[in-house]
Protein backbone atom coordinates (compact mmCIF):
# COMPACT_ATOMS: atom_id res chain seq x y z
CA UNK A 1 0.00 0.00 0.00
CA UNK A 2 1.16 3.36 -1.20
CA UNK A 3 2.51 5.50 2.24
CA UNK A 4 2.79 9.19 0.65
CA UNK A 5 0.69 11.09 -2.13
CA UNK A 6 3.57 10.90 -4.65
CA UNK A 7 3.15 7.07 -4.12
CA UNK A 8 -0.14 6.91 -5.02
CA UNK A 9 -0.02 9.15 -7.76
CA UNK A 10 2.78 6.79 -9.62
CA UNK A 11 0.05 4.01 -9.00
CA UNK A 12 -2.46 5.71 -10.74
CA UNK A 13 0.07 6.67 -13.14
CA UNK A 14 1.20 3.01 -13.77
CA UNK A 15 -1.76 1.84 -14.04
CA UNK A 16 -2.61 3.97 -16.80
CA UNK A 17 0.23 3.58 -18.65
CA UNK A 18 -0.09 -0.10 -18.45
CA UNK A 19 -3.69 0.07 -19.85
CA UNK A 20 -2.55 2.12 -22.89
CA UNK A 21 0.53 0.40 -23.81
CA UNK A 22 -2.10 -3.17 -23.27
CA UNK A 23 -4.08 -1.26 -26.10
CA UNK A 24 -1.58 -0.22 -28.16
CA UNK A 25 0.42 -3.95 -27.92
CA UNK A 26 -3.45 -5.58 -28.88
CA UNK A 27 -3.38 -3.23 -31.82
CA UNK A 28 -0.38 -4.20 -33.10
CA UNK A 29 -1.16 -7.77 -32.68
CA UNK A 30 -3.87 -7.48 -34.57
CA UNK A 31 -2.14 -5.50 -37.37
CA UNK A 32 0.52 -8.63 -37.38
CA UNK A 33 -2.19 -11.33 -37.68
CA UNK A 34 -3.65 -9.56 -40.67
CA UNK A 35 -0.55 -9.75 -42.12
CA UNK A 36 0.31 -14.05 -40.97
CA UNK A 37 -3.18 -14.85 -42.09
CA UNK A 38 -2.94 -13.71 -45.84
CA UNK A 39 0.68 -15.23 -45.64
CA UNK A 40 -1.30 -18.56 -44.33
CA UNK A 41 -4.16 -18.04 -47.45
CA UNK A 42 -1.42 -17.85 -49.77
CA UNK A 43 -2.52 -14.44 -51.51
CA UNK A 44 0.20 -12.01 -52.20
CA UNK A 45 -1.67 -9.05 -52.89
CA UNK A 46 -3.77 -9.20 -49.52
CA UNK A 47 -0.23 -9.90 -47.46
CA UNK A 48 1.70 -7.03 -48.89
CA UNK A 49 -1.60 -4.43 -47.83
CA UNK A 50 -2.14 -6.04 -44.32
CA UNK A 51 1.91 -5.55 -43.94
CA UNK A 52 2.16 -2.25 -45.54
CA UNK A 53 -0.73 -1.16 -42.97
CA UNK A 54 1.17 -3.22 -40.06
CA UNK A 55 4.38 -1.50 -40.29
CA UNK A 56 3.65 2.02 -39.48
CA UNK A 57 1.62 0.56 -36.32
CA UNK A 58 4.65 -1.42 -35.37
CA UNK A 59 7.14 1.79 -35.58
CA UNK A 60 4.20 3.47 -33.43
CA UNK A 61 4.57 0.95 -30.87
CA UNK A 62 8.25 0.89 -30.70
CA UNK A 63 8.34 4.74 -30.64
CA UNK A 64 6.05 5.03 -27.89
CA UNK A 65 7.07 2.42 -25.48
CA UNK A 66 4.66 -0.64 -25.73
CA UNK A 67 7.34 -2.87 -27.58
CA UNK A 68 11.05 -2.38 -28.00
CA UNK A 69 12.75 -0.57 -30.86
CA UNK A 70 14.41 -3.91 -32.39
CA UNK A 71 11.71 -6.13 -31.55
CA UNK A 72 9.24 -3.99 -33.93
CA UNK A 73 12.74 -3.74 -36.21
CA UNK A 74 12.29 -7.59 -36.49
CA UNK A 75 9.02 -8.69 -36.74
CA UNK A 76 8.88 -5.90 -39.61
CA UNK A 77 11.78 -7.98 -41.28
CA UNK A 78 10.65 -11.28 -40.36
CA UNK A 79 7.17 -10.42 -42.03
CA UNK A 80 8.25 -8.87 -45.01
CA UNK A 81 10.63 -11.75 -45.95
CA UNK A 82 7.73 -14.17 -45.69
CA UNK A 83 5.64 -12.03 -48.02
CA UNK A 84 8.33 -11.45 -49.86
CA UNK A 85 8.58 -15.16 -50.33
CA UNK A 86 4.97 -15.85 -51.52
CA UNK A 87 6.12 -14.56 -54.87
CA UNK A 88 9.05 -17.05 -54.96
CA UNK A 89 6.72 -19.70 -54.41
Amino acid sequence: MANTKQATKRIRQTAARTAVNGARRSRVRSFVRQVEEAIAKGDRAAALAALKAAEPELMRGAQKGALAKRTASRKVSRLTLRVNGLGAG
